[in-house]
């Protein structure tokens, strides 16, 4: 049982690792994208830095959330914990 438990922590882990990446992966898509839009359509102004931070300060906190608090939420563990129960 505990080997299953394990392994289904393991796999979320990953899972959100993967998010993660393919979510830094469409944001430096897109900023590539929109540095080229405004050095072709307005280049004596430099409006690509707000999407830009604003993306990036969401991008940061969906990090923190992957690699530094991942599974250190006892409020989720407790309603994963009522779930289990109710649909026992």
């Amino acid at each position: 049982m505990e080997n299953n438990a394990a392994y289904k922590r393991a796999r979320k882990k990953v899972e959100a690792k993967v998010g993660f990446y393919i979510h830094l992966g469409v944001y430096l898509a897109v900023c590539v994208m929109l540095v080229i839009i405004n050095a072709s359509a307005s280049p004596d102004y430099v409006w690509v830095i707000w999407p830009v931070m604003g993306w990036g300060i969401g991008l940061l906190f969906h990090a923190l959330m992957v690699f530094v608090f991942y599974g250190r939420s006892p409020v989720t563990e407790q309603m994963i914990e009522k779930e289990l129960r109710r649909s026992a």
